[in-house]
This record gives C-alpha cells, sequence and structure tokens, in this order.
C-alpha cells in the first residue's frame, strides 16, 4: 500500500468514486474515434453522446485502417442513422452546446443531417441552454448501455482527428468538405466500464434533463462493448468523478474540480506533470506559488500549447498565461516550474487540447476542465480520477509511472524505457526533460510574449474567462498573486 492517505473525498473534491472492471486512457482521436465507432456498434438499448461541439461530417474510422465487415459508413452523420435503422433496440440520444449551434450554418451537410435525425424516432438531438450567463457545456462524454463510458477532453468535431506520431503534412489531417488542412493535434480521453460508466450515464441523463429533454431510461443491458482492440491499463480500479457546474435556476454551483487541483498541487511530493489546454487559472496559479516557495516542494512541469486556438481565445488565454507565468518565475528561487510547448519532426507546434494531470505517479486525472477560470466555477465540466492510495487501487501507481513515460516518451521522441531511466538517474522531472531534448520532435521550453497594455487588462479583469456567473468585471486574477 502507498505511504500516504487517499487524496480524492467525495463531496469535497469528487461527486462519486465508483469501481471500473476496466480501465484505460485514449490518446488522440485516431483511436478514440475508431474505438467509440466499434463500441457504438455493440450497442443494445442506449447511446449518449454529450459534447461542446459535433460535426456529423467526420471520418470515424479513416480508409486505411476502417473495418470493412461491420457494413457501416464511417462518416459519423450517416453512421448514427444507420445504427438507427440497423439497431432498432437503441435510442440514440445527442446533446450539444447551444452557442456552438451558430457553427452549424457554415457545416454543408451538417444541418441537413440534423434535419435527418430530427424526424428519426429513435434519434434526439438536443441544444443545451441550461448554464449562466457566458458559461458553455463542455463535458464530453460518451455512454453506452450504462456498461461503457469514454470521459475526456476530445469532442466529434472537425479539426480533432490525428495520430500519436502528430505527422508533418499527413494528409489525412484535413477538414471536412473544404479539404483544408490543419495543425497537429494532441488530445486525451479515458474509457471506463462498470459502476464508473453506470455514474457517468446518470450523469448524462441529469444533464439531459436539465437542457430539458425528456427523461432518458436506466438501461438494462447485459452487453459488453468494451472494443476489443482496447487493452486495459487497470482492472478493478476504484475511479473518482470531478464536476464543475455553474449554478443556475435552483441547480446549486459546483467546483469539484478546482478542488481536485488544489489538493493535488498540494499533497505532490515529487512532481506534477500536466498536459492542458491552458494556464491562466488564479486559482492553481496561488497554490503553485505556496508550493514553490518551499525549499523542497515539488516540480511543475505542464505542457501547453504555443498559442490557443483561435483569435480570441489567445486575446484572452494568452495575455493571462504570461502574467501568471512571470508572477511564478518570481516565486520560484529553486527553479522548479516549467512550461513546455511540443513540436513536431519538422518543427510545427503541436496543439494540446489533452487535460491530464498526473502527481507523483500516485494519481492520474483525465477530463475535460482547463487550468483557467470558466472551467473551475463556470462551464460543465467532467473529470476522471484514479488515486492509487484508495483501497483496492493496489499496484496503479507503476501503471500510472508508464503512462507517464509513454506520454513524455512521445513529446520527446524517445523510447518510454529512456524517460524511466532518466528519471531514475536524475530524479528531477525538469532535469529529465533538458536531458532529452533535441532536435526536431521534441519539446520547447515556451517563452511568453510581452502582452500590450489593452491585454494585460482583459487578463486582469478576467472579462472573457471570469471565475463564475457573478460580475464579471471585478479585477482578480491577482488577487493573492502579484506579477513582479
Amino acid at each position: 500500500m502507498p505511504d500516504h492517505a487517499a487524496l480524492l473525498a467525495p463531496d469535497r473534491n469528487c461527486w462519486r468514486i465508483e469501481q471500473a472492471e476496466r480501465a484505460a486512457l485514449v490518446v488522440d482521436a485516431c483511436d478514440y474515434y475508431r474505438l467509440a465507432k466499434r463500441a457504438m456498434l455493440k450497442a443494445e438499448q442506449q447511446i449518449i453522446l454529450v459534447g461542446w461541439d459535433f460535426d456529423t461530417r467526420i471520418m470515424l474510422d479513416r480508409a486505411d485502417d476502417a473495418d470493412p465487415s461491420d457494413g457501416a459508413p464511417n462518416e459519423l452523420g450517416p453512421f448514427i442513422q444507420w445504427l438507427a435503422k440497423h439497431r432498432p433496440g437503441v435510442s440514440i440520444n445527442i446533446l450539444k452546446w447551444d452557442l456552438g449551434a451558430l457553427k452549424l450554418i457554415g457545416r454543408g451537410t451538417t444541418l441537413l443531417r440534423l434535419a435527418r435525425w430530427a424526424w428519426h424516432k429513435r434519434i434526439t438531438f438536443r441544444l443545451d441552454g441550461a448554464h449562466p450567463t457566458g458559461a458553455s457545456h463542455h463535458q464530453k462524454i460518451l455512454v453506452i448501455d450504462d456498461r461503457l463510458a469514454f470521459c475526456g477532453g476530445i469532442d466529434m468535431t472537425a479539426d480533432r482527428w490525428d495520430t500519436r506520431a502528430h505527422a508533418p503534412d499527413d494528409p489525412r489531417r484535413r477538414r471536412p468538405t473544404t479539404r483544408r488542412r490543419y495543425k497537429p493535434w494532441h488530445d486525451a480521453t479515458m474509457a471506463v466500464d462498470g459502476a464508473a460508466a453506470r455514474a457517468l450515464g446518470e450523469l448524462a441523463r441529469e444533464r439531459w434533463t436539465r437542457a430539458g429533454g425528456d427523461p432518458l431510461p436506466v438501461p438494462d443491458s447485459a452487453a459488453d462493448p468494451w472494443p476489443e482492440r482496447l487493452e486495459p491499463q487497470f482492472e478493478r480500479v476504484q475511479v473518482g468523478v470531478a464536476r464543475t457546474r455553474g449554478g443556475y435556476e435552483g441547480c446549486a454551483e459546483v467546483r469539484e474540480n478546482e478542488r481536485l487541483f488544489v489538493d493535488l498541487i498540494a499533497s505532490a511530493k515529487r512532481f506534477i506533470y500536466a498536459e492542458n489546454q491552458y494556464f491562466a487559472s488564479r486559482v492553481i496559479a496561488e497554490a503553485i506559488a505556496k508550493r514553490l516557495a518551499e525549499p523542497d516542494g515539488p516540480e511543475f512541469v505542464l505542457v501547453n500549447p504555443e498559442a490557443a486556438d483561435g483569435w480570441l481565445e489567445e486575446e484572452v488565454m494568452g495575455p493571462a498565461r504570461a502574467e501568471l507565468m512571470r508572477a511564478l518565475q518570481a516565486a520560484d528561487p529553486h527553479g522548479r516550474f516549467r512550461i513546455y510547448t511540443p513540436v513536431n519532426a519538422a518543427g510545427e507546434a503541436i496543439y494540446v487540447h489533452a487535460k491530464i494531470t498526473i502527481m507523483d505517479d500516485r494519481l492520474l486525472r483525465v477530463g475535460s476542465a482547463n487550468m483557467n477560470n470558466r472551467s473551475l466555477g463556470l462551464d460543465s465540466e467532467c473529470d476522471l480520477a484514479i488515486d492509487a492510495a484508495l483501497p483496492g487501487n493496489e499496484g496503479a501507481e507503476a501503471r500510472i509511472a508508464s503512462i507517464r513515460c509513454d506520454l513524455m516518451a512521445e513529446h520527446l521522441d524517445v523510447a518510454p524505457a529512456a524517460i524511466r531511466d532518466a528519471l531514475a538517474a536524475g530524479g528531477s522531472l525538469i532535469g529529465l526533460v533538458e536531458r532529452l531534448r533535441r532536435d526536431g520532435r521534441t519539446l520547447v521550453p515556451f517563452v511568453p510574449p510581452e502582452p500590450n497594455a489593452i491585454e494585460q487588462a482583459v487578463a486582469r479583469t478576467e472579462l472573457l474567462d471570469p471565475e463564475g456567473p457573478e460580475p464579471l468585471t471585478r479585477r482578480r486574477l491577482f488577487r493573492r498573486l502579484r506579477p513582479a
């Protein structure tokens, strides 16, 4: 048993702790889309797809790796219709953020496909507007018969598909219809079954009802939709489910994800390794600053994208990241905080959309919550966490360590054994990265650009990245953390 107490605690930093008979991390959308298709083909009663965005034109299986034996289309829209026709006992329920519906106008056949879905009695499509002003529905969950669930950062939409190679100029990395190329994209989700999958089914059905949908029945299926190609990394493991939800119309605010981040940082003994789309949270930065001041505190290695995806997001998140980085550098006399960005073999920036946190190789966290303010108190989010210190999770530390080595090996273009050996030799996660960095595919230290006065003002007021639905003009970014 680990020599430390379990970190996960219901009613504090998670909603529930439930057992998964099997659990596995799935890295990048190439594998996720393929596995999701195979799992949905096994559904007997109910499929619930919950997401920030959907694009019916994306391909689930690519031509070079598709399985023609199932007879099902590979394009998402036709596939859903095929399922409704060939699986008459299965209800298909799709929930999407309502404001994101504006994107549908420019998506060619997507509106037509949604209209066809609307006419089908076994397909129900809803737009979710049940959230505070300025909030978004950001969970990315797929539940099949309450027997299998995926929960993480990957939406079934355009610009997400990529392989772990993130190869330069991969001809398959193109938008539907326009065929326009998009940047390499790194993402992750987690598959769980058993009681953990049932808990996510309960969460998805509650969200569906909250969004105005008729209550969905609880399925009672003996099916096993776990995909044959997915090798479990954990068996009979306890899994925590952590949420974010802004208070709305009698529905109480939930900040479990925020508390879990703070508790992870406060409890770390050796290091925190994190991959995240953003670094713009005041609460997280303050918690890190407190540990950096300790003479023997943990190291922090954060893998971020070079820039946010989209001009507006970068105008909001970029300056906040720069401001927080400068403040943390001033609070880091021992040099234990680094942000790196991944690049491929051609030096092209890989966009990091994954939300993964690993603490001391004893706790693994995967979900939809970003390290920004709105993900911790305003938007709807869901993360899964495996804590090796929980009773029943004996042996999980070695598996979590293997996952971390695998992720770092991908970014540094080395074998996972090289990551393991380098950490064992030096003991420092930052030192490991610095020793193994090289030309070509690698991790590059992030150097923030100098924000102008307007960008600084937007970042400090949290105007577009608020911590909650209260007035958005309150200056809070540096409430207890002042930049140098």
